[in-house]
């Protein structure tokens, strides 16, 4: 069973970077796909960007464009989330997922969450 920790989270003005990790443990030799999701209050929770973890491809949802860089490294089993020029609509709770067998953009295609970690911005 495969097991993720977010952190990196804070409050930070518009304009400023945060870069989330997410570090995996468990068995990770089966691990295809993995995801940031993020969900801000009284919203549902909205695909952030996605990488295939053989290979590196990668996938980003139209408002993170240009802004985030998703990013993962294979020794030390941690992905990551670099976000920059940041706006107080990237408020929320951001989590990394693992996909069941694909990189995807619905969050019905991943089955392991980590608990979240909070991005406010802020001014």
């Amino acid at each position: 069973q495969v097991q993720l920790v977010e952190s990196g989270g804070g409050l930070v003005q518009p304009g400023d970077s945060l870069r989330l990790s997410c570090e995996v443990s468990g068995r990770t030799f089966t691990l295809y796909a993995m995801g940031w999701f993020r969900q801000a209050p009284g919203k549902e929770r909205e695909f952030v960007a996605g990488i295939r973890w053989t290979g590196g491809t990668t996938s980003y949802a139209d408002p993170v464009k240009g802004r985030f860089t998703i990013s993962r490294d294979n020794a030390k089993k941690t992905m990551y989330l670099q976000m920059d020029r940041l706006k107080a609509e990237d408020t929320g709770t951001y989590y990394c997922a693992e996909a069941k067998w694909e990189l995807s953009t619905n969050a019905d295609e991943y089955d392991v969450w980590g608990q979240g970690t909070q991005v406010t911005v802020s001014s």
